[in-house]
Protein backbone atom coordinates (compact mmCIF):
# COMPACT_ATOMS: atom_id res chain seq x y z
CA UNK A 1 0.00 0.00 0.00
CA UNK A 2 1.04 3.58 -0.95
CA UNK A 3 1.09 5.87 1.88
CA UNK A 4 -0.73 8.96 0.26
CA UNK A 5 -0.49 12.25 2.16
CA UNK A 6 -3.76 14.03 3.19
CA UNK A 7 -5.66 12.50 -0.06
CA UNK A 8 -9.04 13.47 1.35
CA UNK A 9 -8.11 16.86 0.80
CA UNK A 10 -6.10 16.60 -2.61
CA UNK A 11 -8.58 18.16 -4.46
CA UNK A 12 -9.55 21.22 -1.90
CA UNK A 13 -8.86 24.89 -1.90
CA UNK A 14 -9.74 25.53 1.60
CA UNK A 15 -8.46 29.00 2.92
CA UNK A 16 -7.31 30.02 -0.99
CA UNK A 17 -7.92 33.05 -2.36
CA UNK A 18 -9.15 33.15 -6.17
CA UNK A 19 -9.37 35.73 -9.01
CA UNK A 20 -10.98 34.97 -12.26
CA UNK A 21 -11.04 36.85 -15.02
CA UNK A 22 -14.38 37.44 -17.29
CA UNK A 23 -15.71 35.65 -14.24
CA UNK A 24 -19.10 36.83 -14.62
CA UNK A 25 -20.48 34.64 -16.67
CA UNK A 26 -19.42 31.34 -19.05
CA UNK A 27 -16.58 29.45 -18.33
CA UNK A 28 -15.18 31.90 -16.23
CA UNK A 29 -18.41 31.73 -13.82
CA UNK A 30 -17.52 27.69 -14.09
CA UNK A 31 -14.35 28.24 -12.35
CA UNK A 32 -15.63 30.84 -9.67
CA UNK A 33 -18.18 28.03 -8.65
CA UNK A 34 -16.11 25.25 -8.69
CA UNK A 35 -13.35 27.04 -6.66
CA UNK A 36 -16.28 28.14 -4.09
CA UNK A 37 -17.32 24.36 -3.70
CA UNK A 38 -13.86 22.90 -3.45
CA UNK A 39 -13.84 25.09 -0.21
CA UNK A 40 -11.88 28.45 -1.41
CA UNK A 41 -12.28 31.10 1.08
CA UNK A 42 -12.84 33.82 -1.05
CA UNK A 43 -12.98 34.23 -5.12
CA UNK A 44 -12.69 37.50 -6.78
CA UNK A 45 -14.04 37.87 -9.96
CA UNK A 46 -13.62 40.66 -12.38
CA UNK A 47 -15.20 41.69 -15.38
CA UNK A 48 -15.55 45.25 -17.52
CA UNK A 49 -18.74 45.80 -16.48
CA UNK A 50 -20.96 45.77 -12.38
CA UNK A 51 -24.44 46.11 -14.11
CA UNK A 52 -26.33 43.97 -16.69
CA UNK A 53 -27.44 40.27 -17.09
CA UNK A 54 -23.55 39.60 -17.60
CA UNK A 55 -21.93 42.32 -15.64
CA UNK A 56 -20.10 41.13 -12.16
CA UNK A 57 -23.28 42.12 -9.99
CA UNK A 58 -25.60 39.10 -10.37
CA UNK A 59 -22.32 36.42 -10.74
CA UNK A 60 -21.77 37.94 -7.25
CA UNK A 61 -24.92 37.40 -6.10
CA UNK A 62 -25.67 34.61 -7.42
CA UNK A 63 -22.37 32.93 -6.32
CA UNK A 64 -22.80 33.94 -2.45
CA UNK A 65 -26.43 31.86 -2.68
CA UNK A 66 -24.15 28.65 -2.71
CA UNK A 67 -24.24 26.91 0.59
CA UNK A 68 -20.64 27.28 1.40
CA UNK A 69 -18.05 28.89 3.67
CA UNK A 70 -16.43 30.90 0.98
CA UNK A 71 -17.35 34.31 -0.38
CA UNK A 72 -17.63 35.80 -4.12
CA UNK A 73 -16.98 39.65 -4.47
CA UNK A 74 -15.90 41.58 -7.65
CA UNK A 75 -14.12 44.22 -9.00
CA UNK A 76 -14.24 46.06 -12.26
CA UNK A 77 -11.50 45.99 -14.76
CA UNK A 78 -10.11 45.96 -18.03
CA UNK A 79 -7.36 43.55 -18.15
CA UNK A 80 -6.03 45.01 -21.19
CA UNK A 81 -5.41 47.91 -19.39
CA UNK A 82 -2.21 48.04 -17.83
CA UNK A 83 -3.08 50.76 -15.36
CA UNK A 84 -6.50 48.87 -14.80
CA UNK A 85 -4.73 45.27 -13.96
CA UNK A 86 -1.92 47.82 -11.82
CA UNK A 87 -5.24 49.02 -10.03
CA UNK A 88 -6.77 45.33 -9.65
CA UNK A 89 -3.50 44.35 -8.12
CA UNK A 90 -3.75 47.16 -5.33
CA UNK A 91 -6.82 46.61 -4.56
CA UNK A 92 -6.33 42.79 -3.67
CA UNK A 93 -3.22 43.37 -1.71
CA UNK A 94 -5.00 45.94 0.24
CA UNK A 95 -8.03 43.66 0.94
CA UNK A 96 -6.10 40.06 1.04
CA UNK A 97 -2.43 40.96 1.20
CA UNK A 98 -1.66 37.42 -1.07
CA UNK A 99 -3.21 35.62 -4.09
CA UNK A 100 -3.16 31.67 -4.18
CA UNK A 101 -4.94 30.97 -8.03
CA UNK A 102 -5.21 33.37 -10.60
CA UNK A 103 -6.99 32.44 -13.82
CA UNK A 104 -6.78 34.13 -16.81
CA UNK A 105 -10.29 33.65 -18.92
CA UNK A 106 -11.13 37.46 -19.71
CA UNK A 107 -10.79 36.86 -24.03
CA UNK A 108 -11.89 38.61 -27.12
CA UNK A 109 -12.37 37.08 -30.68
CA UNK A 110 -13.32 38.60 -33.90
CA UNK A 111 -13.84 36.81 -37.37
CA UNK A 112 -14.07 37.34 -40.77
CA UNK A 113 -12.32 37.57 -44.50
CA UNK A 114 -8.89 37.81 -44.16
CA UNK A 115 -8.26 40.92 -46.80
CA UNK A 116 -10.68 43.42 -44.89
CA UNK A 117 -9.83 42.41 -42.01
CA UNK A 118 -9.44 45.77 -39.48
CA UNK A 119 -6.22 46.74 -37.95
CA UNK A 120 -8.28 47.45 -34.87
CA UNK A 121 -9.53 43.86 -34.70
CA UNK A 122 -6.15 42.25 -34.45
CA UNK A 123 -5.06 45.07 -31.57
CA UNK A 124 -8.41 43.85 -29.62
CA UNK A 125 -7.92 40.58 -29.78
CA UNK A 126 -4.02 40.78 -29.03
CA UNK A 127 -4.23 43.21 -26.03
CA UNK A 128 -6.70 41.23 -24.12
CA UNK A 129 -5.56 37.63 -25.07
CA UNK A 130 -1.77 38.12 -25.08
CA UNK A 131 -0.45 41.62 -23.73
CA UNK A 132 -3.42 41.68 -21.21
CA UNK A 133 -2.59 37.65 -19.84
CA UNK A 134 1.33 38.75 -19.28
CA UNK A 135 0.86 41.92 -17.39
CA UNK A 136 -1.78 40.01 -15.54
CA UNK A 137 1.02 37.37 -14.72
CA UNK A 138 3.95 39.77 -14.59
CA UNK A 139 2.26 42.43 -12.04
CA UNK A 140 0.51 39.37 -9.66
CA UNK A 141 3.49 37.45 -9.33
CA UNK A 142 4.66 38.94 -6.12
CA UNK A 143 1.53 38.23 -4.63
CA UNK A 144 1.30 34.66 -5.84
CA UNK A 145 5.05 34.04 -4.66
CA UNK A 146 3.94 35.52 -1.24
CA UNK A 147 1.41 32.68 -0.97
CA UNK A 148 3.26 29.96 -2.48
CA UNK A 149 5.74 27.09 -1.05
CA UNK A 150 7.87 24.12 -2.58
CA UNK A 151 4.77 21.83 -1.71
CA UNK A 152 1.71 24.25 -2.28
CA UNK A 153 2.51 26.56 -4.93
CA UNK A 154 0.37 29.96 -6.37
CA UNK A 155 -0.83 29.00 -9.55
CA UNK A 156 -1.71 30.81 -12.78
CA UNK A 157 -3.81 29.20 -14.69
CA UNK A 158 -4.56 30.63 -18.73
CA UNK A 159 -7.75 29.78 -20.66
CA UNK A 160 -7.10 29.48 -24.23
CA UNK A 161 -8.60 27.28 -26.77
CA UNK A 162 -8.07 24.54 -29.25
CA UNK A 163 -7.81 27.10 -31.60
CA UNK A 164 -4.37 27.92 -30.15
CA UNK A 165 -3.33 24.22 -31.92
CA UNK A 166 -5.30 23.79 -34.55
CA UNK A 167 -6.41 25.91 -37.69
CA UNK A 168 -10.09 25.97 -36.99
CA UNK A 169 -11.42 28.66 -39.53
CA UNK A 170 -10.55 30.42 -42.40
CA UNK A 171 -12.27 32.24 -45.49
CA UNK A 172 -15.18 34.78 -44.83
CA UNK A 173 -15.85 33.93 -40.95
CA UNK A 174 -12.04 33.31 -40.65
CA UNK A 175 -10.38 33.40 -37.03
CA UNK A 176 -6.74 33.93 -37.25
CA UNK A 177 -5.49 36.68 -35.52
CA UNK A 178 -7.83 35.07 -32.47
CA UNK A 179 -6.45 31.15 -33.57
CA UNK A 180 -2.77 33.42 -33.38
CA UNK A 181 -3.52 34.51 -29.86
CA UNK A 182 -4.49 31.46 -28.26
CA UNK A 183 -1.05 29.66 -29.95
CA UNK A 184 0.77 32.83 -28.19
CA UNK A 185 -1.28 32.08 -24.67
CA UNK A 186 0.23 28.15 -24.99
CA UNK A 187 3.33 29.20 -25.31
CA UNK A 188 3.08 31.94 -22.67
CA UNK A 189 2.32 29.14 -19.98
CA UNK A 190 5.05 27.35 -20.55
CA UNK A 191 7.97 30.64 -20.23
CA UNK A 192 5.97 31.44 -17.37
CA UNK A 193 6.24 27.88 -15.94
CA UNK A 194 10.23 28.60 -16.08
CA UNK A 195 10.34 32.05 -14.81
CA UNK A 196 8.00 31.81 -12.07
CA UNK A 197 8.26 28.15 -11.10
CA UNK A 198 11.54 29.12 -8.70
CA UNK A 199 9.00 31.55 -7.40
CA UNK A 200 6.68 28.50 -6.13
CA UNK A 201 4.27 29.66 -8.66
CA UNK A 202 3.05 26.84 -11.46
CA UNK A 203 1.33 27.99 -15.00
CA UNK A 204 -0.88 25.59 -16.95
CA UNK A 205 -3.08 26.12 -19.95
CA UNK A 206 -6.63 24.82 -20.79
CA UNK A 207 -7.63 24.57 -24.03
CA UNK A 208 -11.13 24.48 -23.98
CA UNK A 209 -13.08 23.52 -27.87
CA UNK A 210 -16.78 24.58 -28.44
CA UNK A 211 -18.63 25.25 -24.60
CA UNK A 212 -22.35 26.63 -25.40
CA UNK A 213 -21.53 30.13 -24.47
CA UNK A 214 -22.54 34.00 -25.84
CA UNK A 215 -18.87 34.00 -26.82
CA UNK A 216 -19.28 30.38 -28.73
CA UNK A 217 -22.84 30.37 -29.83
CA UNK A 218 -22.62 32.49 -33.20
CA UNK A 219 -19.47 30.03 -34.23
CA UNK A 220 -21.88 26.90 -33.45
CA UNK A 221 -24.62 27.92 -35.58
CA UNK A 222 -22.22 28.71 -38.86
CA UNK A 223 -20.86 25.46 -38.29
CA UNK A 224 -24.51 23.66 -38.52
CA UNK A 225 -25.99 24.01 -34.55
CA UNK A 226 -25.51 21.88 -31.57
CA UNK A 227 -26.58 18.90 -32.85
CA UNK A 228 -24.42 18.45 -35.42
CA UNK A 229 -21.20 19.62 -33.76
CA UNK A 230 -22.54 16.69 -31.36
CA UNK A 231 -22.22 14.25 -34.21
CA UNK A 232 -18.91 14.78 -34.88
CA UNK A 233 -17.52 14.90 -31.55
CA UNK A 234 -16.09 11.22 -30.16
CA UNK A 235 -17.97 11.74 -27.41
CA UNK A 236 -20.90 12.59 -29.14
CA UNK A 237 -21.47 16.04 -27.23
CA UNK A 238 -20.38 19.41 -26.54
CA UNK A 239 -18.60 20.80 -23.30
CA UNK A 240 -20.59 21.13 -20.08
CA UNK A 241 -19.72 23.01 -16.56
CA UNK A 242 -19.02 20.21 -14.94
CA UNK A 243 -16.12 19.85 -17.61
CA UNK A 244 -14.64 22.71 -17.19
CA UNK A 245 -14.92 22.77 -13.35
CA UNK A 246 -13.30 19.54 -12.70
CA UNK A 247 -9.61 20.40 -15.31
CA UNK A 248 -9.95 23.96 -13.28
CA UNK A 249 -10.40 22.45 -9.92
CA UNK A 250 -7.18 20.04 -10.90
CA UNK A 251 -4.70 22.33 -11.43
CA UNK A 252 -5.31 24.54 -8.43
CA UNK A 253 -5.93 21.81 -5.88
CA UNK A 254 -2.88 19.82 -4.38
CA UNK A 255 -3.17 17.22 -7.01
CA UNK A 256 -2.16 19.42 -9.40
CA UNK A 257 0.88 20.40 -7.32
CA UNK A 258 3.59 18.89 -9.86
CA UNK A 259 1.69 19.91 -13.14
CA UNK A 260 3.97 22.81 -14.78
CA UNK A 261 3.19 24.63 -18.46
CA UNK A 262 1.23 21.88 -19.32
CA UNK A 263 -1.60 22.53 -21.82
CA UNK A 264 -5.19 20.57 -21.45
CA UNK A 265 -7.26 20.34 -24.28
CA UNK A 266 -11.16 19.83 -23.32
CA UNK A 267 -12.63 19.08 -26.41
CA UNK A 268 -13.59 15.56 -26.17
CA UNK A 269 -11.14 14.86 -28.68
CA UNK A 270 -12.67 16.51 -31.77
CA UNK A 271 -9.51 18.24 -32.55
CA UNK A 272 -8.45 14.96 -34.28
CA UNK A 273 -11.54 14.50 -36.33
CA UNK A 274 -9.97 16.20 -38.65
CA UNK A 275 -12.24 18.14 -41.83
CA UNK A 276 -15.22 19.22 -40.08
CA UNK A 277 -13.99 22.70 -38.84
CA UNK A 278 -11.92 23.84 -41.66
CA UNK A 279 -15.19 23.50 -43.92
CA UNK A 280 -15.86 27.15 -43.22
Amino acid sequence: MSELKDFGRMFRLDGKVALVTGGSRGLGLHAATAFLLAGAEKVIISARKNEGPQGIDQAVEKLNKLNVSGKAVGIAANVADTEDIARLVKKVEETDGKLDILVCNAGATWGGPFEPTPDWSSKKVLDLNVRGVFNLARLFAPLLAKAGTRQDPSRIIIVSSTAGVTVPHVGDHGTIMYSVSKAAAHHMSRQLAVELGPRNITTNTIAPGFFPSKLANGLIELLGGEEELKDWNPRKRLGEPEDIAGVMVYLASPAGSYVNGEDICIDGGVRYAQGRQSKL
